[in-house]
């Protein structure tokens, strides 16, 4: 079991090199083909202008879109060309409020979508909705990877975030690749639950459905110490020297998350290695 079709969406070229390199990475090492989606981002909203919008403007902001894809493209072909890779690469234009739809048609013919960090300084509108659309709409599992992360071939210590949830089993089950060309898969269980049929022995049932895949497994339960869980298991990848942190992602709705804060998204803002995603 691998990923043969591996997607990465570019609307820009500042922040999308991580992600193309641990695309062109996961490629290599699995035979697969990678595939990048170059955009040209119109974040004008002129679907949104006034009746009688100047259509001087309305080109305008297509002109501009149409040579950001261009530029997009040209960067992905010069990287992608020098591998020795299967890869497509292709661009196209999209206003903001239509991207959704874009992003989830390729995201459903995919086997892993590989995205750049969506939150941080000078990020794009774009970022986030193109994380949440490959999820949501496209159905595929997310590798979000952070600016500063090195790429692998394959993982070596991966954490599992473990609350029993459905998301959470959904991001393991599609994770199955990784867990097991892994050394070691370390499944994270915080403050287990002191009542229910695994309070003694929590990870336990987990455990033993992922040995029978072939996963060497240890458990680690650890006590919430910090006021965010996305913090403790920051905490716990750094003292583990992970490569990977699997989890359930949007367990509360996404507009919660988005005003409230949540796991997802503190996971997202801070962590600073691969984040596996599904929903």
């Amino acid at each position: 079991m691998a990923y043969k079709s591996l997607l990465t969406i570019m609307t820009e070229t500042r922040f999308a090199q991580p992600a193309l390199a641990q695309l062109a990475a996961l490629a290599e090492a699995q035979d697969a083909h990678a595939e990048a989606l170059c955009l040209g981002v119109d974040r004008s909203q002129t679907g949104y202008y006034y009746a009688g919008a100047n259509a001087l403007i309305l080109q305008e902001t297509l002109t501009r879109a149409n040579a950001e894809a261009d530029e997009i493209l040209a960067s992905a072909q010069e990287y992608l060309g020098k591998t020795g890779i299967r890869w497509s690469a292709e661009n196209g234009v999209s206003q903001l409020a239509d991207l959704s739809r874009h992003v989830a048609h390729r995201a459903r013919f995919s086997d892993l979508v590989v995205l750049p960090k969506p939150y941080g300084k000078d990020r794009g509108a774009e970022a986030e909705p193109i994380v949440e659309a490959a999820m949501f709409e496209g159905h595929a599992p997310v590798l979000i990877v952070p600016e500063h992360a090195k790429p692998f071939s394959k993982p070596r210590t991966v954490l599992i975030g473990w609350n029993e949830s459905v998301e959470a089993m959904r991001a393991i089950r599609r994770a199955l690749p990784f867990l097991k060309q892994a050394d070691v898969a370390r499944i994270v269980v915080i403050d287990p639950p002191r009542h229910g049929p695994d309070r003694s022995d929590p990870g336990g049932m987990l455990s033993q459905m992922l040995a029978r895949h072939g996963v060497k497994c240890e458990i680690d339960v650890l006590s919430k110490t910090m006021t965010r869980v996305s913090d403790i298991l920051n905490r716990h990848a750094a003292d583990t020297d992970a490569d990977m942190i699997v989890m359930g992602a949007y367990g509360h709705s996404r507009f919660r998350e988005a005003i409230l804060g949540g796991a997802t998204r503190n996971m997202l803002e801070q962590s600073d290695v691969p984040v596996f995603l599904a929903h």
